[in-house]
């Protein structure tokens, strides 16, 4: 135990130092938290806001130092592996050299200037860790993508952003060119490998490029990236952070929540073309000098992940609730995840039968966090904190959150409201800029002095929060409100159902009633699916409250879900409502 307190007193001093031009040492920046003494860390939170800053000098190039005169643990910056025997490891100052080279492509043979947009659409590749880290040196506000965007998806956000760059595989090169003729300020293309038509070469070009590169000086309030949102309830919109709100904001998902330190190898699962990857497979993790873990995996695959954490010391985990399912399906028993200490899920509620099976078999519990794409880490479940299964956890430090009612009035503990960030006197600089180019939308999400997520939840006394659903996810049965989420917990708690998405139905004498969507378990067969319906809904009637139970249940092989893989409701309850 001594030990393990002096390199814990190790690390911080040495972390301290490196970033003591942007951090107050007294606040113990990059020392993990024990939660139990919330109040206190919450109540002496505080970043400060510099007039400059940028992440790539600011953060990686203090963690190169470190590196180099060997203060910081000796885990490489990125460790990336493709499955079949093939690896990349680079320290930060690998890292470092390699995006200096991929900021000169970008600034010479791009012919890209500070403030020019960049869509980066590309799977788990190295590459992709060097252009965020080298539109950042290069001031570029970065687009992410996910690679399955298709050609209409990839018009829209070429036409809304204005991109005059895109950056993609040679696989997706060929859908481009069916719509950039169509895309009018788009003047570069470059794919990865591969001679093109009208595309620039990667490898040909980082091969000559330079490798010394001044780093642009960015103030802290420009533009870094846009990650448009998952498009749950409406099309995709672009949702713009500054250099601060991100590069500086998720110190509080890396420092509390990740409970990262330079010591921990952390995977997270997320697609590169979802905001969570900036989240937990960049900044957070480099914030705290921790080592980002990846593989390639371009699908899902349940037992090639339980396979890694077993034969690769991670140490810390994220994945989202839809592949926690997937995995507590497998035989958790046969797996031994000798270094794996802690698990985290977000993206969208987890299940608490899913985390209860989770811990059973392998002694880990799963911490719940929640934001969204314009935050940081809103809610959450902190180590050293009670776990209240089926609870997002707390308000997370730098955040005052609190349950509002329509004239944006602060409700008291167990009465529904929507889910707002306190922004007046003061906004805070880890909240998204704006809607870019959309300032209508911008200034609907205020509602007196708060910012309003669009979801509804209760706060319990205790100062937990509970999810109830999007705001106009929550179905009004005969004068019930009714939240999606419960009824879809309470459904996969049935052995036959793997996945399931909860809407409102039309009804003649109710106005609308609950329907479920139910996949079922890839080991269960419905013979008799109108007794199956039955016996879910006296499932759920014993669950949860009787009358919030599916008077409907249709039986799906899949759920419509967004590229991000959040369950798209909407469209859905479009279809129940003839609205499709």
């Amino acid at each position: 135990m001594k030990i393990i307190l002096e390199v814990k007193r190790l690390t911080t001093y040495i972390t301290a130092r490196v970033c003591s031009r942007l951090f107050s040492t007294s606040q113990k920046f990059y020392t993990p938290q024990n939660f139990s003494d919330y109040e206190d860390i919450r109540s002496t939170y505080k970043l400060d806001l510099p007039e400059y800053f940028n992440f790539a000098s600011d953060i990686l190039d203090k963690w190169t130092a470190a590196d180099k005169d060997g203060s910081r643990h000796s885990n490489p910056a990125l460790w990336w592996i493709d499955g079949q025997g093939k690896e990349v490891k680079w320290s930060f100052d690998e890292l470092g050299f390699h995006s200096r080279k991929v900021a000169n492509i970008l600034s010479d043979a791009c012919n890209l200037k500070p403030g020019d947009r960049v869509i980066v659409i590309l799977p788990r590749l190295p590459e992709w860790w060097l252009f965020n880290v080298a539109c950042i040196r290069a001031g570029l506000v970065l687009i992410p993508g996910t690679t399955q965007l298709t050609a209409k998806d990839i018009l829209h956000r070429l036409h809304t952003s204005g991109a005059r760059c895109i950056i993609t595989s040679q696989e997706l090169a060929p859908t481009v060119d069916t719509i950039s003729a169509q895309a009018p300020l788009l003047k570069t293309k470059m794919t990865m490998s591969g001679k093109r038509d009208g595309w620039l070469n990667f490898q040909d070009l980082y091969k000559a490029a330079n490798d010394e590169y001044t780093c642009v000086r960015t103030r802290s309030t420009e533009p870094m990236t846009i990650y448009f949102t998952s498009g749950t309830t409406g099309s995709p919109k672009m949702t713009e952070h500054s250099h601060c709100s991100y590069g500086l904001g998720l110190t509080v998902n890396g420092k509390y929540w990740l409970d990262l330190t330079p010591s921990d190898v952390f995977w997270n699962t997320s697609d590169t073309g979802w905001a969570k990857s900036a989240w937990s497979s960049v900044f957070a993790p480099w914030i705290q000098g921790s080592c980002v873990f990846a593989h390639y995996m371009p699908r899902f695959d349940p037992t090639v992940i339980l396979e890694t954490l077993a034969n690769y010391p991670v140490t810390a985990f994220c994945a989202p609730p839809t592949a926690y399912r997937m995995l507590v399906l497998c035989n958790l028993e046969s797996y031994k995840f000798k270094s794996l200490n802690h698990c985290v899920s977000a993206g969208e509620p987890i299940n608490p039968e899913v985390m209860e099976q989770w811990k059973v078999n392998t002694g880990l519990d799963i911490y719940e966090g929640y934001g969204q794409t314009e935050t940081v880490l809103i809610c959450g479940t902190f180590k050293g904190m009670k776990i209240k299964p089926g609870s997002m956890g707390k308000p997370s430090p730098g955040y005052d959150v609190q349950i509002v009612d329509t004239d944006g009035n602060v409700l008291p503990p167990d009465q529904e409201g929507d889910i707002g960030i306190r922004i007046a006197p003061q906004k805070p600089f880890y909240l998204f800029s704006q809607y870019t180019g959309d300032p209508e939308k911008t200034a609907s999400t205020r509602r007196g002095d708060f910012y309003l997520t669009g979801d509804r939840a209760v706060k319990d006394k205790d100062g937990y929060f509970w999810f109830v659903g999007r705001s106009d996810d929550v179905i009004l049965s005969s004068g019930y409100r009714i939240g999606p989420f419960e009824i879809e917990s309470a459904l996969i708690e049935h052995p036959a159902v793997a996945e399931s998405a909860v809407v409102s139905s039309p009804d003649p004498v109710r106005g609308e009633v609950v329907k479920a969507f139910v996949v079922l378990s890839p080991t269960y067969t419905a013979h008799d699916q109108e007794k199956l319906t039955k016996d879910l809904q006296e499932h759920v009637k014993k669950v949860t409250a009787p009358y919030k139970y599916p008077r409907k249940i249709e039986f799906v092989r899949q759920l419509p879900k967004t590229v991000s893989g959040k369950i798209r409701r909407n469209e859905l309850r479009n279809k129940e409502w003839g609205k499709a």
